[in-house]
């Protein structure tokens, strides 16, 4: 067996590999031998079927099944040993002369192969990059504290209807000249919600409403002869609640409304757990922390993206055998999949040349993620997807349970090993460029985003 790289071009390369009847003997004659212990055939015990029968049937076949696994491991054996910058898969050389399994013994296989181009992307302390330090005020500390009351909201009592309160109270059917129906429709404990009905005009009626008022409106064009809303305010079944489009008297016995939740010890504890936070100072202090970590986190995220920036302009454009990628990245897809990747193909090569430029990036810091690195990402998401809703004091135990299925999905653990990447490799570029740091608010750095 011989396996050889030529250079035709700049970025293109053939692989070929050279195999011989030795290379592959072994391998279709065990192959034959195992089929016959199992082969039945008429006229035949099982395992009696003569190899020249077998050799007749599937001779051929278990040929070709053999000599192209000893083409494929050459050829990636080849590639990885000598260390060959391919892009992609290597696909069969169209030019190469077709191979006849049953005539031949010995053959020759090529492989057009996609290589990395050349450049300098390492990075050095005579390398500037703007780093962002987000403030951290008052104002974004208050916003926080009444995100942390807005989501811990609790019901008080009120005296008069404002905008999204709950009404409670007793509903009856009216009659043509506005009085109780006789075996008319009537319901106790009936609870409405004004802000949610589909007719405008119908929410005018609840203005200003107060404890013992009765109120008129209709609960069919209110609700837009919803089924679900009519069974709902008037206990019926779906079926019979839709029939009675009139008008119906609301009597409010009780008026509730939503309060955020004050800030006091409960919510401290709701929060961060029982007495971890004892005082508003301590509460603030604490958000202002947290808030520093996350916008650090938001600061690193983004100076890989200016350093990709810096990068790419201090490289420039890579060059690429473009008609053979495009060949390579076809050739794994179906017309339709073929299409978009033509539609798609130089936002794709931009995507390639970062891919390169992060991985010199990668080895010139010789960062790489450890079990337990991937553990604590995949508990940091977790944690994060609580908090999205509030949910800030999950139990240790609990959170570690989420990790470990997140990370038992192929696709999440393959995106928590490409962010905890991009984390270490952040963090170790801070070492290695020299930042100039400047201060923004929220909104300033946010707005870094909206240029791009």
């Amino acid at each position: 067996m011989k396996v050889t790289l030529e250079k035709p071009a700049a970025h293109r390369g053939v692989i070929t590999v050279n195999i011989e009847k030795t290379d592959y003997t072994t391998q279709v004659e065990k192959a034959l031998k195992d089929y016959k212990k199992k082969a039945q055939m008429p006229g035949f015990r099982p395992g009696m079927v003569p190899m020249s029968v077998i050799q007749k049937r599937i001779g051929a076949s278990v040929k070709a099944e053999e000599v192209d696994k000893v083409v494929t491991k050459a050829l990636f054996d080849y590639i990885r040993e000598e260390k060959v910058p391919v892009l992609g898969t290597p696909i069969a050389d169209e030019t190469q002369e077709p191979q006849r399994i049953e005539a031949q013994d010995d053959f020759i296989f090529k492989f057009e192969v996609a290589l990395e181009p050349e450049f300098d992307g390492t990075l050095s302390s005579k390398d500037k990059v703007d780093y962002y330090d987000i403030t951290v005020d008052d104002a974004r500390i208050d916003e926080q504290i009444k995100g942390f009351q807005q989501r811990a909201v609790h019901p008080i009592e009120a005296n008069e209807y404002e905008d999204g309160d709950v009404l409670r109270g007793n509903i009856c059917e009216l009659d043509e000249n506005k009085a109780p129906k006789e075996q008319g429709v009537a319901a106790d404990e009936v609870s409405l919600m004004p802000k949610y009905f589909k007719a405008e005009k119908q929410k005018t009626y609840f203005e200003g409403a107060k404890k013992g008022d009765a109120i008129i409106f209709n609960p069919s064009i209110a609700n837009d002869g919803n089924e679900a809303e009519m069974a709902a305010i008037l206990k019926l079944p779906k079926e019979d609640a839709v029939t009675h489009t009139g008008e119906f008297m609301f009597t409010i016995t009780d008026i509730s409304r939503m309060a955020p939740h004050p800030v006091d010890q409960e919510l401290f504890d709701q929060i961060y757990g029982k007495d971890v936070v004892k005082s508003e100072e301590e509460f603030r202090s604490k958000i202002k922390e947290e808030l520093t970590q996350q916008f650090a986190a938001d600061s690193d995220y983004r100076l890989l993206i200016d350093i990709r920036q810096y990068l790419e302009k201090r490289v420039g454009k890579l060059e690429f055998d473009e008609e053979l990628l495009r060949k390579i990245l076809k050739a794994s897809n179906d017309e339709k999949e073929a299409k978009k990747i033509d539609e798609d193909f130089d936002k794709s090569l931009a995507e390639l040349q970062w891919h390169l430029m992060r991985n010199k990036l990668i080895e010139q810091t010789g960062i790489k993620v450890e079990p337990q690195e991937l553990q604590a990402a995949a508990t940091q998401s977790a944690r994060f997807q609580f908090a999205q809703y509030g949910m800030t004091n999950i139990p240790e135990e609990y959170m570690k349970q989420y990790a470990d299925k997140m990370l038992q999905d192929e696709n999440q653990r393959r995106n928590l090993i490409e962010q905890a990447i991009d984390t270490k490799l952040s963090a170790a570029l801070k070492n290695v460029v020299t930042l100039t740091h400047k201060q923004v608010s929220l909104e300033d750095f946010n707005k870094l985003f909206e240029k791009a």
